[in-house]
């Protein structure tokens, strides 16, 4: 009997829940009511669009998709989240993962909420021509609801640059068929756009980049002075896993295994990040050296100072995480860790950066963009980075003293805070 998958959307609620337990006792009177009706409300997004998306196929057919928008809370700012192109996108999943884009925006303090979409599809299956035809179909199904002060899709799994292009030109022209002009500026309703058209330098590698930052910050509170004495093993090798790896080995971290949905490649004298994906780009395979292959159960298993999951949600399960063994897991993929497999490894002692702090270096950059985008003024890639530093640290170091102070785990730490945060908007705004 195959086994029933769990539900992403039911462990985002029960880690609000956690969280509102340890919050409930500062809000007392009026406030614990309105309290109340904020994780209430949170538990649930405010909507969620559905729809079958039909386009003509480059043999004349027509076929059907399944698209969706989750728009979880807009309290501090417009919705905010990518669009992912994926076999397994579901209701579920868009769900869950625009509430954790809710706390996400507020862990490093930018002025958005959480919003999440997608596509049930598989883009290899589909010619150029065929994505773009679909690109621009979900640009019209989500062109109503969407805009700069609205909701501001960006690129996710299986979405890139290109297909920001193609889906803000359809959004253009869905304004000018409707309105016939522009309230604002339409380059600030897409983020991740390629530099040509209003993108922002750094962006693509932003996300893994800002995971760097707060490993950085990790080893200064864990007490590890040398890079080159930390290693880690990274679980997908997509952009996130890619930039990861290539920032942290050009520290002198030494970067030992990497992985994709095909191959895992392990090294323990360390790997060069660049080389891989060389090899990647023209073999197809991470390594074609079969002694340095091992399985996809080993690579969780390694014993290494960091873990990092950067590929699908749900990787660390209760099945598995007994057998990991890193001092600390840096969650660069959304929802990598299932709430029972937290359990696992907090009785295990083992440190969990949760992915709402570690991979917010991409929305927070998008937010860059999108800045850039309204004000019509673009920054350089050192100007960018300089920016994107020192929100990454100083939330991870918040994350880290509300920890010391609370004494809770990493991730009710940085939950603490960034639920907090949502709930003090509602209620000042008179939502709850």
């Amino acid at each position: 009997m195959k086994k029933k998958q769990s539900s992403a959307h039911a462990h985002a609620v029960e880690q609000l829940l956690q969280v509102a337990a340890l919050l409930r006792d500062s809000y007392v009177g009026d406030k614990e009511v309105q309290f109340d009706a904020a994780i209430n409300k949170l538990r649930e997004p405010d909507q969620v669009h559905e729809t079958e998306l039909q386009i003509t196929m480059d043999d004349g057919t027509e076929k059907s998709f399944t698209a969706y928008r989750s728009q979880h809370d807009n309290a501090r700012g417009p919705y905010k989240g990518g669009i992912r192109f994926h076999p397994n996108v579901s209701k579920d999943e868009v769900m869950a993962l625009s509430t954790w884009m809710t706390w996400k925006s507020a862990v490093t303090g930018i002025p958005y909420g959480g919003s999440k979409g997608g596509i049930i599809v598989d883009p290899r299956d589909l010619s150029m021509a065929e994505l773009q035809r679909l690109s621009r179909a979900y640009a019209r199904f989500v062109a109503p609801f969407v805009g700069p002060w609205v909701d501001v899709p960006a690129p996710d799994v299986n979405t890139t640059g290109q297909i920001m292009a193609w889906m803000v030109d359809e959004y253009e022209q869905y304004q000018q068929e409707t309105m016939g002009t522009f309230s604002e500026n339409p380059l600030a309703t897409f983020t991740g756009k390629p530099l040509e058209l209003g993108g922002s330098q750094g962006r693509e590698e932003a996300t893994g980049l800002g995971g760097v930052y707060v490993l950085e910050i990790l080893c200064k509170k864990m007490g590890w002075k040398k890079p080159n004495d930390v290693t880690i093993a990274i679980q997908g090798f997509g952009n996130v896993g890619y930039w990861f790896a290539l920032h942290a080995a050009e520290r002198g971290f030494k970067v030992v295994a990497v992985s994709d949905s095909k191959q895992v490649l392990y090294d323990a004298t360390g790997l060069s990040p660049r080389d891989v994906l060389a090899t990647k780009k023209r073999t197809g395979s991470l390594t074609e050296d079969s002694s340095q292959v091992i399985s996809a159960e080993e690579l969780l298993a390694l014993d290494v100072d960091v873990l990092v999951p950067a590929a699908l949600e749900n990787a660390i399960t209760l099945e598995n995480a007994s057998t990991i063994n890193a001092k600390v897991v840096i969650e660069m993929a959304n929802g990598p860790t299932t709430p029972e497999a937290d359990i696992v490894l907090e009785n295990k002692g083992i440190l969990v950066v949760p992915d709402v702090l570690a991979n917010a270096g991409g929305v927070t950059t998008s937010y860059f963009e999108w800045v850039q985008n309204l004000q019509g003024y673009y920054w350089s890639h050192a100007e960018v980075l300089s920016k994107l530093e020192p929100l990454m640290k100083q939330a991870m170091t918040d994350a880290w003293d509300m920890q010391e102070l609370k004494q809770v785990s990493l991730r009710m730490a940085t939950y603490l805070k960034a639920v907090k945060s949502v709930v003090d908007t509602l209620i000042l705004r008179g939502r709850v």
